[in-house]
């Protein structure tokens, strides 16, 4: 039986298949390494994110898990809107736009997260606290969303949806003040093969389509100090209320690889003609992030120093068959932030922080892909309340609200390519916007 198809080349089907699920834009990053994950990182700009005692840091810093023994669970909600504009100088074969949105998908993600003592597993009373943390896109209907794609216009390198976060991890005091941890964070690879016979209608006949992902461990590995337990033989002591931490996250990728093989009688005809796509669907580079904090009464101040490592990404796209031609370039790069936190009484606590975060895209010129991407400043602002005795539950409960703005300052760029009748193209544009994040969270502490 002849199955009819859309009249759209081959290709075009091909390049379907390869999102596996729902197309949409996505940026290289991931929501934890963009905006933050839970509202106090995002309150903070990530600058406090090192000693946050909430599940987070199962990602940012897993050792910290181990300095607040109760359990918790928490939820939220996540909401990224980005309006991100260029303006045209003019070029050949461009269009005339000015102050044009080139991109304004946002990112909705739904927040779950737990951690537990496991002392209770073991023969001895040593605390050893793990944590788990998942985020899903579209608030829970979209686990994987990107699209890869050479663009004439324009394309951002940051923001847009994010595919499945999935993070867990332990911590455990192993000296006086010295916490270790180590968590894994998964991506996934997904795998597609089809085999087909068609017309040069469109119509197609004895499909066979394959689709598979494999999930990749990328190891984050910490230490904290308190300094007044480990270097004070006597208390109290003025180094009682300093932190520092370090921690290391390996690079991470997501990749989906399509393999395809077509036969069309009397014109491709056995073996048929294959094609083969590998595109990286997001990257989170390299990442060492060293910071410090401190404690003066009801005001905590923090800051880090966070390296990432971008560099790598430019051998991971030469073997990208959508943007390989390109001859992308990036620089490491690295992030301060700092941040304040404020307890005003028992139950009511603020939170704020800046940032500033070079982008990490050397290359003004990038052939057909046209990667758009801005230095930014951040400034986060939140706060949490903390309700000890609430209503039906027997546990407290604390609620949590950060907003965070990215000012995306203008850049110039030259885009180049060729036009669907093989025409050249080439634009010189400004690349500018800004970004507004909402987050909220209820989490119960038992």
């Amino acid at each position: 039986m002849m199955k009819k198809i859309a009249r759209i080349p081959l290709v075009t089907l091909i390049a379907t298949i390869t999102s596996v699920s729902n197309i949409a834009h996505a940026g290289m990053s991931s929501t934890a390494t963009t905006f933050g994950i839970l509202p106090s990182d995002i309150a903070s700009a990530q600058s406090l994110s090192l000693f946050s005692n909430q599940v987070s840091a199962t990602y940012y810093n897993p050792a910290y898990l181990a300095r607040d023994t109760r359990g918790e669970l928490t939820g939220g909600l996540f909401h990224a809107a980005p309006s991100l504009q260029v303006d045209s100088s003019g070029g050949v074969n461009a269009p005339t736009r000015s102050g044009e949105v080139l991109d304004d998908t946002p990112s909705q993600q739904v927040l779950i997260g737990m951690k537990k003592d496991l002392s209770f597993l073991t023969k001895y009373d040593h605390s050893i606290m793990f944590g788990f943390m998942a985020g899903v896109e579209k608030f829970g209907k979209e686990m994987m969303a990107f699209q890869s794609a050479t663009a004439n216009e324009g394309q951002f390198f940051n923001y847009g949806r994010q595919p499945l976060f999935l993070n867990l991890g332990v911590g455990t005091n192993v000296w006086r003040g010295i916490d270790v941890g180590a968590s894994l964070r998964i991506t996934l690879h997904a795998d597609a093969t089809m085999t087909t016979q068609s017309d040069l209608a469109g119509n197609t006949e004895r499909e066979n389509i394959e689709v598979a992902a494999e999930p990749v461990m990328v190891p984050i590995i910490a230490i904290n100090m308190n300094a007044g337990e480990t270097l004070c033989s006597r208390s109290p002591c003025w180094m009682d209320k300093l932190e520092t931490a370090i921690v290391y996250k390996s690079y991470a990728k997501g990749e989906t690889n399509v393999s395809a093989n077509a036969v069309i009688p009397g014109t491709i005809p056995d073996p048929g003609l294959d094609l083969v796509i590998s595109t990286i669907s997001g990257f989170t580079p390299e990442i060492i992030t060293a910071g410090a904090q401190y404690q003066f009464g009801k005001l905590r101040i923090g800051a880090t120093a966070e390296l990432q490592h971008w560099s790598r990404l430019e051998d991971q796209l030469q073997r990208d068959t959508i943007k390989d031609q390109s001859n992308l370039r990036f620089k490491d790069i690295v992030i301060p932030r700092i941040g304040i936190h404020y307890q005003l009484n028992e139950s009511l606590a603020l939170t704020s922080g800046i940032a500033f975060e070079e982008s990490p895209l050397e290359s003004s010129n990038s052939d057909e892909v046209n990667y758009l991407d801005n230095d930014k400043y951040i400034l986060g602002l939140g706060g949490s309340l903390l309700v000890k005795n609430p209503p039906v539950l027997a546990w407290p409960v604390q609620l949590d609200f950060g907003y965070q703005y990215h000012y995306l300052k203008d850049r110039d760029f030259s885009l180049t390519g060729t036009t669907p009748d093989n025409q050249p193209y080439q634009e010189d544009v400004t690349a500018g916007g800004d970004a507004h994040v909402f987050s909220g969270s209820f989490t119960v502490k038992f």
